[in-house]
């Protein structure tokens, strides 16, 4: 019964938030343009629910010519790719708005364990052992509001886990309370 009404929350919120949000989207996307060259959406290859690779959409954030595939934090000098739009989007999160679009299709979930990238084998093999890649990922998650990027993997994998064992909408309630107040302090985000 859950995760048929919790199915229906994420189709129900993604669905609103895509309408009502409409116009900032148009904005984020036109300022998005006039700075740099390129597509305003950014997509990239996630794992997904029992493994399944899905398409994840974001605003972009980088210059077009930023090597893909390869999280921010990786790259020799992350700055040089990252816009001055792109630092405003990843401080306010407002890069993941995109992924209501993903919610909406049923490839991920307002609350979940964030999609790996298809490349974090180190993450995905962590997760199998407690049962969180059989799950749709969410646009928030309990090693979200626990710490983001701060977190290393195997603590995010951990965190990731004990979400699974206490699944339940008032956890996920609890998840989205904690995501709000936490969004405007941009805490563990990490440029």
């Amino acid at each position: 019964m859950y995760r048929l009404l919790k199915r229906f929350l994420d189709f129900t919120f993604s669905l609103a938030g895509l309408i009502i949000l409409s116009p900032l989207y148009l904005i984020l996307f036109i300022c998005i343009r006039l700075e740099s060259k390129g597509p305003a959406i950014f997509t990239q290859k996630r794992i997904g629910c029992n493994y399944r690779h899905f398409y994840i959409y974001k605003f972009r954030t980088m210059r077009i010519d930023t090597p893909r595939d390869v999280p921010t934090h990786l790259l020799s000098n992350p700055d040089q790719y990252v816009t001055k739009m792109g630092r405003f989007l990843r401080r306010t999160s407002l890069d993941e708005l995109p992924q209501l679009l993903n919610i909406l299709r049923g490839e991920m979930s307002v609350v979940g364990p964030r999609p790996a990238l298809w490349n974090q084998y180190d993450l995905v093999r962590l997760r199998e052992n407690n049962g969180s890649n059989k799950i749709r990922p969410g646009l928030t998650g309990w090693a979200q509001v626990n710490g983001r990027d701060d977190l290393p993997i195997p603590i995010k994998a951990r965190m990731d886990g004990e979400y699974v064992e206490k699944m339940s909408l008032a956890f996920d309630w609890k998840i989205i309370l904690m995501t709000i107040k936490k969004v405007p302090s941009a805490e563990g985000v990490k440029q």
